[in-house]
C-alpha cells in the first residue's frame, strides 16, 4: 500500500458517493429556530430539511451543535458525544438522521480535534492535577519565561501567536505562586490544544468517531486538520506575525508530518463501516500541501482553500484551478470545491458587492456546480446572500474582540418569508425572541418564499443547475476521474475544460466574448448574442 495515490482503502468506485456529491452546509444557529428562543437548532432544521432535499443536493454538513460554553460558537467543545440544549436532544438528532436519510440526504458532522473547551472535564481535571500529571499530558501545559531574576514563569514559554490575536498562551492559575504553568491555545483562551504526542489523545478520539459512525452518521468534516501535532519542544517561530490567514503565519503548529498517521488510522477505521464513512478536512494549506491528506489511505477530501478565498479575477481562478489540478493528477483526489463557508466574507462582497457582485455570485454558482469533483454549498448561497454589516455592538465573533476581524457578517440568521414575523419566518414558534444576530433592514428580499415565485431567482437557478448536474453524470457525462484544464482566453474569458467534451466558462472581463464552438446546455444569465458570453455571466457548453 503506498501514501502517493496508490490503490485505495475507500470503497469501491460505485460506493464512493461523496465523488459526485454536492454537500450542503447548515450552521445551526442561523437555519431555523424550532422554539423561538432566536437561537437555530435541530427541531428547526428537522422542520425545514424538505427544503434542503428539494434543491437536489446529496447531503448535509453540520457545523458543531455539542455541548460548549459557546466561546467560538460551538467550536470550543466540552462534550464530543452529545447535544447542547441550546440545539436540542439527541433523541432530536436521532429524529434528523432518521429523516435525512428517508430524503435521501446524507449527513457529515464536525469534529475538532485540534482543540476542545476548556470547560471539558478533562482539561478541568488537568487543571485540577497540577505540574507534571497525566492529566494535563493530555494538554500542552508548560513553565513560561523569566523577564527577570526576580520574576518567574511570568513570560509565556514561546513567541507564538492565536489565530483570534494576541499570545498563545495563558496561565493554568494566574495568580498562583506555585502552579506557574502555561497552556497552549491557538485560538481563544477558552480552546486548549490536545497534546497529539500523547497516544492517550488518539485513543480518545477514535472512541469519538466511533460513537458517530455506529450511530449511522455518513461522515466527518475534520476542523483544522492540518493542526493537531505541534512542532517537537515547543520551539519560538522565526518571526512573530499577525495572524491573517489561519495558522499559515507559524510553520510550527501544522503541517507536521506525524498528522498523517492520524488519518490513516481514521481512514481504517472508516473502511470497517458499510458504507464506508467518508473523511473531509479543513486543510488550509497550498494546494500542493493540502493534497497529501488525501492520499489513497488518508482523508477522502480535503477543501479547495485556495478555491475559497478567490475574488472576481480569471488569472487567479485558472492558476488555483491549474494547482489543485496538478495535486488530483499526484495524489489521485478531486479538488473539493467551496466558495462561501461560515469563516469567510460571503462571494457577493468578495467579488465587488452591490448588483455587480450579485451577478457575479449567480455566475460563480454556476461556475463551481460544472467543476469536476465534488461542491460544497452553504446555506444562503443558494439565495444569493450578501455579506452582512453586523453593527460593532451586536458582534460576538472572538475574532473581533481579540483580533478586529468578524466573521459575523456570513452567519445572520436566513431569511425564509418576506414578512418580517417571526424573524422572516427564521422561528417557527408563534412567540419569538430577537434573532441571536440582527437581520439588516430589507433582508426578506432575499426570502425562501419570494424566491420560490420567481423563476429567474437565485434559487431556481441553483435549483435547475443542481438537476442538470445530477442527469450530467447519470448520463456518463460527468465521470470521476475527469480532470480541469485551465486557461485564460481574450477579454478574460476564464476556460475550465473537464473533458474533451465538457468545459466551464466565465466571462471575468469588461466586455462580452466569443464563446468556443459548441452547444451551451446552462447559463446563469440568458445570452444575449448566440455564440457571445456577456460580462458576468457563465454557461457549461458541450462540444463536438
Amino acid at each position: 500500500m503506498t501514501h502517493d495515490g496508490g490503490p485505495s482503502l475507500g470503497a469501491p468506485l460505485a460506493e464512493q458517493w461523496w465523488q459526485s456529491a454536492v454537500i450542503y452546509q447548515v450552521y445551526p444557529r442561523s437555519f431555523a429556530d424550532g422554539d423561538g428562543d432566536g437561537v437555530g437548532d435541530l427541531p428547526g432544521l428537522l422542520e425545514r430539511l424538505h427544503y434542503i432535499a428539494g434543491l437536489g443536493v446529496d447531503g448535509i454538513w453540520l457545523t458543531p451543535f455539542q455541548p460548549s460554553p459557546q466561546v467560538d460558537q460551538g467550536y470550543d467543545v466540552s462534550d464530543y458525544c452529545g447535544v447542547d440544549p441550546l440545539f436540542g436532544t439527541m433523541e432530536h438528532f436521532d429524529a434528523l438522521l432518521e429523516q435525512a436519510h428517508a430524503l435521501g440526504l446524507r449527513v457529515l458532522l464536525d469534529v475538532v480535534p485540534n482543540h476542545c473547551s476548556s470547560a471539558h472535564p478533562l482539561f478541568q481535571a488537568a487543571l485540577a492535577a497540577g505540574p507534571g500529571s497525566p492529566e494535563r499530558a493530555m494538554f500542552h501545559f508548560a513553565e513560561g519565561r523569566s523577564s527577570g531574576p526576580d520574576a518567574r514563569s511570568d513570560v509565556p514559554p514561546n513567541n507564538w501567536q492565536s489565530v483570534f490575536g494576541g499570545s498563545a498562551w495563558s496561565r493554568a492559575v494566574p495568580g498562583s505562586d506555585t502552579d506557574t504553568q502555561w497552556y497552549l491555545h491557538l485560538f481563544s483562551p477558552g480552546q486548549p490544544d490536545w497534546n497529539w504526542r500523547n497516544p492517550a489523545v488518539g485513543d480518545y478520539f477514535e472512541d469519538v468517531l466511533r460513537f458517530w459512525f455506529d450511530k449511522g452518521v455518513d461522515g466527518l468534516r475534520i476542523d483544522v486538520a492540518h493542526g493537531l501535532f505541534k512542532a517537537d519542544g515547543l520551539p519560538d517561530a522565526p518571526s512573530v506575525e499577525a495572524v491573517v490567514d489561519g495558522l499559515r503565519a507559524n510553520p510550527l503548529v501544522s503541517d507536521q508530518e506525524e498528522v498523517h498517521e492520524v488519518y490513516r488510522r481514521w481512514r481504517r477505521l472508516a473502511g470497517k463501516y458499510q458504507p464506508h464513512r467518508l473523511l473531509v478536512g479543513e486543510v488550509n494549506l497550498e494546494p500542493a500541501r493540502a493534497a497529501r491528506y488525501t492520499r489513497g489511505d488518508e482523508m477522502h477530501q480535503a477543501f479547495a482553500f485556495a478555491f475559497v478565498k478567490l475574488g472576481w479575477d480569471a488569472a487567479a481562478w485558472a492558476a488555483v484551478g491549474s494547482e489543485l489540478d496538478a495535486a488530483r493528477k499526484q495524489h489521485g483526489a478531486a479538488p473539493t470545491w467551496a466558495l462561501e463557508n461560515h469563516d469567510v466574507v460571503r462571494s457577493v462582497a468578495r467579488f465587488g458587492g452591490g448588483t455587480a457582485g450579485a451577478r457575479r455570485a449567480r455566475a460563480a454558482l454556476v461556475a463551481l456546480l460544472g467543476l469536476p469533483g465534488s461542491a460544497y454549498l452553504y446555506q444562503g448561497q443558494e439565495l444569493g446572500l450578501p455579506e452582512v454589516e453586523v453593527p460593532v455592538r451586536d458582534r460576538v465573533d472572538p475574532m473581533w474582540a481579540r483580533g478586529g476581524i468578524t466573521r459575523d457578517g456570513a452567519r445572520v440568521p436566513l431569511p425564509w418569508t418576506g414578512d418580517a414575523g417571526r424573524n422572516h419566518g427564521f422561528s417557527l414558534a408563534d412567540q419569538a425572541a430577537a434573532p441571536w444576530l440582527p437581520q439588516p433592514a430589507g433582508w426578506g428580499v432575499h426570502a425562501v418564499d419570494r424566491q420560490r415565485q420567481d423563476p429567474d431567482s437565485v434559487l431556481a437557478l441553483a435549483t435547475r443547475a443542481l438537476a442538470l448536474r445530477r442527469q450530467l453524470w447519470a448520463d456518463g457525462d460527468f465521470a470521476a476521474d475527469d480532470g480541469g484544464t485551465w486557461r485564460v482566453e481574450a477579454g478574460n474569458l476564464l476556460l475550465c475544460e473537464r473533458s474533451p467534451g465538457f468545459l466551464v466558462a466565465v466571462a471575468m472581463g469588461t466586455g462580452p466574448v466569443r464563446l468556443p464552438a459548441g452547444v451551451v446546455l446552462f447559463s446563469a444569465f440568458p445570452l444575449e448574442r448566440e455564440g457571445w458570453l456577456q460580462p458576468d455571466n457563465a454557461v457549461w457548453l458541450r462540444r463536438g
